[in-house]
């Protein structure tokens, strides 16, 4: 039987046998014995090809050499990888973040909002050294619960405040977000849809601000969801306790959403600056090997936390005169009991008779001087405190933690 190899498959220079003649059969059941003829030829190594590096070639037929690998699966699956690690960094960082904004700083919030209210202080705890000793000796008189009242009723509003802003954003052109072909009206509806979503949160706002300044000592323990109750109620203007002096929520309209919409604006402002800012400090860093670096997804995400916790820092002081003013009108006709801040071992009646903004505005400048806008201001100095330092602990313990891991 002839060849059908075609003529132009010879390799030039080979003296090739014929097909038939001396050609062993093929054993299916021992490879080695298996006799390859001459003209077989393997394919040439390109590299990146077949998943090759460089250095290595295409395996032979014949025995088996051993091939320098990589960590076995049991090795990889009995540790986590590079990358899991990256993602879990980023993941805790911005969980602490999280729980030191909402848990961990509540407790300066709930003293902050007694400040503001509390017309009758004479001392105004412009640093933090003041309030953090009143605030002792108001757990230590009506126990731990005296400042992480209210805790509840801040976690509803948030829901609140996310449920009404896609609702409306949903059922109305305000865009929820911007993009980067943004024009003027874009930016206009966008704002407009912030100031709405303040304005439908405020009933909500009101009752969960009550629950925060009212004092423990005369306070009963309420239900996570009776800030949605009271809300409705005055609302409606039904089903809490309230005097003549009561503001309704027609009036409050203007300055909630004046305050929602300056503090939105700051805050974005001053993030979109500081993240410009911390990510032309630090750039990507360049891996010529083709690996990731250890700490990608940690640098990646902690400029993001950085931006956000400096965009908040300063929408706050900048607006807490105005966020002041706001409280006492929540409050005023509402009937609240507080604490006494200045000592701590006291309860104290609100009974303000604003007329409206401005009147409330002229008042505490008369009575209660300038400063008189920045009662409680050291608390939030210990907040923001509080905040940067578990940030930055955090981050600490997860670059150990991966560099540890590589």
């Amino acid at each position: 039987m002839n060849s059908q190899r075609p003529e132009s498959l010879t390799y030039r220079g080979r003296e090739d046998p014929p097909y038939g003649s001396g050609f062993a059969a093929r054993s299916f059941n021992n490879s080695s014995s298996m006799d390859i003829p001459h003209w077989v030829s393997t394919p040439p190594d390109i590299p990146g090809s077949r998943n090759l590096h460089w250095g290595e070639r295409t395996p032979q037929y014949g025995p088996a050499t051993p091939i320098a690998q990589g960590p076995s699966d049991e090795s990889v699956q009995g540790g986590p990888s590079g990358d899991q690690l990256n993602r879990f960094a980023g993941f805790g960082v911005g969980l602490a973040s999280l729980f030191t904004e909402n848990v961990l700083a509540h407790p300066c919030i709930v003293f902050r909002r007694q400040c503001q209210v509390n017309y009758h202080a004479r001392n105004y705890h412009l640093v933090p050294f003041t309030a953090v000793s009143v605030m002792y000796n108001l757990t230590k008189t009506q126990g731990p619960k005296a400042l992480w009242k209210g805790m509840g009723s801040t976690f509803v509003v948030q829901g609140v405040t996310l449920g009404t802003e896609g609702i409306i954003s949903e059922c109305t052109p305000l865009p929820r977000e911007l993009s980067h072909k943004w024009n003027l009206k874009r930016i206009a509806g966008h704002l407009i849809l912030k100031g709405l979503t303040c304005v439908v949160a405020m009933p909500f706002y009101s009752a969960s601000l009550i629950e925060t300044v009212q004092s423990e000592i005369i306070r009963d323990d309420p239900g996570i969801l009776d800030c949605v109750k009271e809300g409705v109620g005055r609302l409606i203007g039904m089903g809490i306790p309230h005097s003549k002096r009561l503001f309704p929520l027609w009036a409050l309209v203007f300055p909630t959403f004046l305050h929602g919409v300056l503090h939105y604006v700051v805050s974005s402002t001053i993030q979109k600056l500081v993240l410009l800012v911390l990510r032309r400090k630090s750039p990507q860093r360049q891996v010529t090997d083709g690996t990731e670096p250890i700490q990608n997804m940690l640098d990646a995400y902690f400029p993001e936390l950085m931006a956000t916790f400096a965009g908040n820092l300063c929408a706050d002081v900048l607006l807490y005169p105005l966020e002041t003013v706001l409280h006492r009108l929540y409050l005023q006709g509402t009937r609240t009991i507080i604490d006494n801040t200045d000592l701590g071992f006291e309860v104290l009646p609100i009974n303000t008779q604003y007329e409206g903004l401005r009147d409330c505005i002229n008042t505490i400048r008369k009575e209660e001087g300038t400063l008189g806008f920045y009662k409680g201001f050291g608390s939030i100095i210990v907040q923001y405190s509080l905040h940067a330092a578990v940030l930055q602990i955090t981050k600490m313990i997860y670059s150990v933690m991966l560099q540890n891991a590589a």
